[in-house]
């Protein structure tokens, strides 16, 4: 197998882990126990872990970016309103924190900085004389 066809072929895995992720993710962001919004402090520790998982297991930001692609891709399908009607994501009353736009934003976030982190492995392997 070709490095260019690897490369790809991890690409499109990444994006499809990253759907699985963006899911769960949409679907657990609404549980909270009491005031706290325990399913979206999961959701978001979850999906960082994914995104620095890819990032470190390939050492590729492509392969992150795809999963972060994946992941708003589910994240944007399941946040509408389905064929039947059925919401996943239903609006919250007036006054009140949307646990839905946060973990919208928040996803977007925590792939933006780790898509962008740099790789420090080459940053250590230079010195300045």
């Amino acid at each position: 197998m070709t490095n260019t066809l690897a490369r790809v072929l991890t690409w499109v895995i990444s994006l499809l882990i990253g759907a699985v992720y963006g899911t769960a993710g949409t679907i657990a962001q609404a549980y909270t126990l009491g005031v706290v919004p325990v399913g979206l402090i999961l959701a978001l520790i979850g999906i960082a872990a994914m995104f620095i998982a890819m990032r470190g297991m390939t050492a590729d930001r492509w392969t992150a970016l795809a999963g972060g692609l994946g992941a708003l891709a589910a994240t944007v399908l399941f946040s509408g309103t389905g064929p039947g009607g059925s919401v996943v994501v239903p609006a919250t009353p007036a006054g009140e924190i949307n646990l839905g736009l946060v973990w919208g934003i928040g996803l977007i976030l925590i792939a933006t900085v780790i898509v962008a982190w740099p790789d420090l492995a080459r940053t250590r392997g230079r010195t300045d004389n």
